[in-house]
């Protein structure tokens, strides 16, 4: 209520108060009702500015505590009869016993107790009466929850003998993660070292690479330059190998003839003449190998 009284002075009332009878009764009734809790505190109402939103949060606040109020009045009377029943039941009881001699102040003492205690069970077991029917049922009634609460203490003991076992499971897996954890931990070391390692031996093995496809480029280039195909194989040059033998065993005569030439006189027109019959020898024999090395590139192809 504190956040809805504001202001000082004697209420105001505004334009929104103003919209006929039904919202004047509801000012009144709130004013009442305020003037009625204010006056049970021993205080003042204090000053406030009528609003609707005000006046309906009143009037809400209002109706219901009334509401509460009757209802806790019919209740309260409802009490107070049952408390007049039960003091007049109690005065014809006492005066029953006192006229066959059963007054309190006439019984032993033990009498008096055991009386107590059994008023005692009595109200523990919330029956109305000390019959032994009653007794009889609330003790029925006792038994049934005892049994139920024995059932969900079973319940409770297995679920918490279940959570035990989950938590010891837990408490194993998370050790073992520690461990492994530590583990892990005592490797970074060694790792970092063998990375850096590694790391060294690829950055070499990259020089190498680039090195070596160098290399590859130069060696391309250069059998490229001399004609190299990849039809030249190994049997090719084999065979061709063989032709060369050949060919120095067809030369080797005319060579051989032609060293004899040099032991001949001096005589310039007849050696001129053998030397130009030895190179045209020696130019057959050179187109000869030709054809031959040309014949078996064909025949490999």
């Amino acid at each position: 209520m504190n956040e809805i009284f504001s202001g000082v002075g004697d209420p105001v009332v505004t334009d929104a108060t103003k919209g006929g009878g039904s919202d004047a009764a509801r000012i009144a009734e709130v004013n009442a009702w305020l003037a009625a809790q204010f006056d049970a505190a021993g205080k003042e109402v204090p000053d406030f500015e009528y609003t609707p939103r005000s006046i309906a949060h009143l009037y809400n606040l209002a109706t219901v505590s009334q509401a509460k109020t009757q209802a806790a009045n019919i209740v309260a009377n409802d009490f107070r009869q049952k408390v007049s029943e039960y003091r007049s039941q109690a005065a014809r009881i006492r005066e029953i016993l006192e006229n066959v001699g059963f007054a309190q102040e006439s019984l032993p003492s033990n009498v008096i107790a055991s009386a107590q205690v059994l008023a005692n069970v009595a109200n523990l077991l919330n029956i109305r009466d000390t019959e032994l029917s009653s007794f009889l049922v609330a003790m029925g009634d006792i038994s049934l929850r005892k049994t139920g609460v024995e059932e969900k203490r079973a319940e409770v003991h297995k679920e918490s003998k279940t959570l035990l076992d989950y938590t010891r499971t837990a408490i194993a897996r998370l050790t073992y993660l520690k461990r492994t954890l530590a583990q892990l931990e005592d490797d970074v070391t060694p790792c970092e070292v063998q990375m850096e390692n590694w790391k060294t031996n690829l950055g070499v093995m990259a020089s190498k690479e680039r090195q070596y496809m160098q290399q590859y480029n130069n060696y391309k280039a250069l059998l490229n330059r001399v004609g190299y195909t990849p039809e030249i194989n190994h049997g090719v040059l084999v065979e061709m190998a063989e032709h060369r033998k050949d060919l120095e065993k067809k030369t080797k005569p005319i060579l051989d003839t032609l060293r004899s030439y040099q032991d001949l006189p001096p005589d310039k027109a007849l050696a001129a003449l053998a030397i130009e019959d030895k190179k045209r020898q020696y130019a057959a024999a050179e187109k000869y190998l030709e054809d031959v090395l040309h014949s078996a590139l064909a025949m490999s192809d």
